[in-house]
Order: C-alpha cells, then sequence, then structure tokens
C-alpha cells in the first residue's frame, strides 16, 4: 500500500496543454496530504528529548521563529488556510523541545474576550486562514478554519478600528457548504 505522506513527485508530460494546465489542484493535493500527516509527524517527536533538527526533520522549515532573550525559541507551524491546525513547538536554551501545542481548539477559542489586542488573539491562534477588511464599518475580521469532529468549521475574531476585539463566531466552513459535504 502507498503511503500517502510520500514525496509525490509529478510525471513530465508533453505539449502545451500541459504547460497550461493549473499547478492549483495539484498544491492543494498536496497541502491536504501533508496536514494529513501531521499526527505522525507529532507521534515521531518526545517533548525533553526531540532536538530543533528532530522538529525540522518532520515540519520543514517553519514559517516564523521567535526567539527569546533566555534563547527559548518558538517555531510557527500554519496549516492555514486549506488545513484546519497551527501548530506552535517551543525549544527551550537546552536545544530540546519544550513543548508542541495545536493552537486552534475549543478551549483557546474560548480564551478570546472583548479588548484582546490583534496581537495577542495572533499569539492565541496562530496566522489566520483569513483576513477581510470592512473600511465603511472600520473594522477588521480574522477567521481560523478548524476540524473538531467531522465537519469543518470557521472561528472568526471581529477587530474594531483601534485593533480590539469586538467579538468572536463559530459558523460551518462555507466552502464545504458550497461543495455540497
Amino acid at each position: 500500500m502507498t503511503n500517502p505522506c510520500a514525496l509525490l513527485v509529478p510525471r513530465r508530460r508533453c505539449g502545451i496543454r500541459a504547460r497550461l494546465r493549473p499547478a492549483w489542484p495539484a498544491l492543494l493535493l498536496i497541502a491536504l496530504l501533508a496536514t494529513g500527516c501531521d499526527p505522525q509527524r507529532v507521534a515521531k517527536l518526545e517533548e525533553g528529548v526531540s532536538s530543533e533538527v528532530d522538529v525540522r526533520r518532520q515540519f520543514g522549515d517553519p514559517v516564523t521563529v521567535t526567539v527569546a532573550p533566555d534563547g527559548t525559541r518558538t517555531l510557527e507551524y500554519p496549516r492555514q488556510p486549506e488545513g484546519w491546525t497551527n501548530y506552535v513547538i517551543t525549544i527551550g536554551p537546552d536545544g530540546k523541545m519544550s513543548s508542541l501545542r495545536q493552537l486552534l481548539a475549543e478551549d483557546n477559542f474560548a480564551r478570546v474576550h472583548s479588548g484582546m489586542s490583534r496581537q495577542q488573539v495572533r499569539d492565541l491562534l496562530g496566522r489566520p486562514a483569513e483576513q477581510k477588511r470592512y473600511d465603511l464599518r472600520r473594522e477588521e475580521v480574522w477567521s481560523w478554519r478548524y476540524k473538531p469532529v467531522n465537519e469543518s468549521r470557521l472561528f472568526s475574531v471581529t477587530f474594531d478600528a483601534d485593533g480590539k476585539v469586538l467579538g468572536t463566531s463559530t459558523a460551518l466552513d462555507p466552502r464545504e457548504q458550497a461543495q455540497g459535504r
């Protein structure tokens, strides 16, 4: 049986139609397969034992690396907009993984409250899947896709003109509704 997490190698095609064919369907498939392999990657890492090299071997290069004054490194692995997870992996000053967290969870959503700043929400939930500005209302809405059980949902946070949380909402993911799932 073929491992869906194995490296996908596209076949070479000849002709003008092959060169004009858009690459996004293949990229979407690769993104979905890659995020589907995350539980296998997580299982291969152990807090207090795995090094940053081990983490990068499993997850690749992080989107963002933040270094604290004590030398702690925080690696961000958002799977948005196509996936349903945002991972934050912390490497302690000793070079060992001290935590691995999946941020998009109901308990984190419940921690978002009125008056929080954009940065506080970003630190709590990671990079959003979407950011939309509504200039006439002077609001901005950030949304994250997540999958609590078997249905994709969208958690949204509305910010005022000063970048403070006005409120939150949860809904079915409109992409799945459009596809008739």
